[in-house]
């Protein structure tokens, strides 16, 4: 099974649209949600998962963080990415 993935995102965002591509390349399903879409409060709490983390995309496998688009890139081009997602 595959552990879920979410993406959160802001419309013109080009690291949004690399992050959504690479997902797309491997088959992987993704949430996607817009950061405009979700309350303050939400925004606040998301802020909290991340450690501050204020830019997009925010890429969380599972209840795992990960980061934003060069991260996911990263763990794609180490391997780790699909270890993470089969965990």
């Amino acid at each position: 099974m595959t552990a879920p993935v979410t993406v959160y995102t802001t419309p013109i965002c080009p690291y949004c649209l690399n992050a959504k591509q690479l997902l797309k390349s491997k088959d992987i399903d993704y949430k996607e949600i817009g950061m405009h879409d979700i309350s303050s409060d939400e925004r606040m709490a998301l802020m909290k998962k991340t450690n501050n983390y204020r830019t997009v995309p925010q890429i969380f496998i599972g209840d795992t963080f990960v980061g934003g688009f060069d991260e996911l890139n990263a763990l794609n081009q180490s391997g780790k990415l699909d270890e993470m997602l089969n965990a």
